[in-house]
């Protein structure tokens, strides 16, 4: 009955906004992926899935893919007989996740349609679907329970901003969540937020970032290593409306009290790329943008400098060449983005106060003096701190890493715990990570 009425709703709520996301897509790029969510899945992805049984492992966007990065390729030594599919949400997600895992095996996840969910659980016959976070649609589960699926949630977490609006709902979320065959959470607080909301079978995992590894070093860093030859970075990564101004007008100060400092600038969101580059032409300080180096050979990089990163998948190798980073979504009140990029490579960062969205990793680094916040206003003034006190920063940064390698084992955790809802998979050993070093 419950099926029965969110169905209703959302096929009037998709009949009112018809229109609109027609005009979207026919107008905005981003928007022109929207097709694809119907279940019509490629021909490659269907012949190659042919021979071997599909495990279906959905991960929102950018930072859920990052998330299951090492897990995907762990799970493919683990279970050489199965094919691990990857299902994004969002275009960046997407972008990422080809490049990460191979296009042959990387799609869109259907709307939450009857019909476009059946129609994809037809052609895969997944023996397991596995959510990355709390990505919970009613028709998805509802598929996979009438077909004997087990459902597994890895990274599991609430946030504090849902978890009022789960409560509230919660008798009619526990007929589905009630079902779900394995929930590994992030953290206790995550376990019993969970359990509160009508999950069963909740388990603590542990946090899936702190198993991330930048797994090869990008285009953009080996040509950085080159052309920055001699100068100090500041990487200013995941950053939102409102940030890059911050650090642009900060930046004076910034190269003033410290000579030979460039910055890479890296926008969370492609779509804003263009803004940004119009933010620094008037601002007037010299700058290169990183996709010209596509067509034209890049020339050094001068002290003072700035280089807008207006690509995909790079920034998380990019920290490795940081004298200092800033992780951004966290001087504007969107909940923050993952401070653990930069501490794999010991690399001191700062923070705004708005981290929400990683509270858990945030504080553990906050109580081992590892992380260092700074108000809006106070944002040149700590990232300068750290860049004239290379010792001091150097000690933050070694702190961080500790952090990030002691809070290490979420993914065989996981992987165990999927091993264990197919039990005629053979033992595999998995492969050791390979972890890139970091400039000084």
């Amino acid at each position: 009955m419950i099926l029965f009425f969110y169905n209703l709703a959302l096929l009037v709520a998709l009949a009112l906004s018809a229109p609109l996301w027609l005009f979207k897509m026919a107008t905005a790029e981003k928007y022109r992926d929207l097709s694809k969510r119907f279940g019509r899945l490629p021909q490659h992805l269907l012949s190659n899935s042919a021979a071997q049984p599909v495990l279906w492992l959905h991960a929102v966007s950018v930072g859920e893919v990052l998330a299951i990065t090492r897990l995907v390729r762990e799970l493919d030594a683990a279970l050489p007989t199965h094919r691990i599919l990857v299902s994004t949400t969002t275009r960046t997600g997407q972008a990422l996740a080809r490049q990460r895992f191979g296009a042959d095996r990387v799609f869109y996840c259907p709307l939450d349609l009857p019909w476009a969910v059946r129609r994809v659980m037809k052609a895969l016959q997944p023996k397991m679907l596995i959510l990355a976070e709390t990505e919970f649609w009613p028709n998805l589960l509802a598929a996979c329970f009438r077909r004997h699926i087990p459902v597994a949630v890895v990274n599991a977490r609430i946030s504090d901003r849902s978890y009022p609006r789960y409560l509230r709902l919660r008798s009619l979320w526990r007929p589905f969540l009630s079902r779900l065959s394995a929930v590994l959470a992030q953290s206790p607080l995550d376990a019993d937020r969970l359990k509160a909301i009508g999950c069963a079978n909740v388990s603590i995992a542990g946090n899936l970032k702190f198993d991330v590894r930048a797994p090869q070093e990008s285009e953009a860093t080996r040509t950085l290593r080159t052309i920055g030859s001699g100068l100090r970075f500041l990487v200013a990564g995941s950053t939102l409306d409102g940030e890059e101004a911050a650090l642009i007008a900060a930046w004076p100060a910034l190269v003033a009290g410290s000579p030979g400092l460039a910055m890479v600038l890296a926008p969370r969101h492609p779509d804003r790329f263009a803004a940004v580059a119009a933010l620094l032409n008037a601002s007037g300080l010299p700058w290169q943008l990183r996709s010209s180096w596509n067509t034209t050979p890049p020339a050094p990089l001068r002290p003072g400098q700035i280089l807008l990163l207006d690509s995909i998948g790079e920034l998380a190798s990019v920290y490795s060449l940081a004298a200092v980073a800033f992780v951004g979504g966290s001087l504007v009140e969107a909940g923050g983005h993952n401070p653990l990029e930069p501490a794999q490579f010991a690399v001191p960062t700062v923070m705004g106060p708005h981290y929400v969205n990683f509270r858990a990793i945030t504080e553990d680094l906050l109580t081992h003096d590892a992380l260092r916040i700074a108000q809006p206003d106070q944002l040149a003034a700590t990232l300068l701190a750290l860049l004239r006190d290379p010792a001091q920063a150097q000690a933050i940064g070694a702190r961080a890493r500790h952090v990030f390698e002691q809070q290490a084992g979420a993914t065989a955790r996981c992987v165990s715990a999927v091993r264990a809802l197919l039990p005629a998979a053979a033992p595999h050993p998995s492969p050791e990570p390979v972890v890139l070093g970091r400039r000084a």
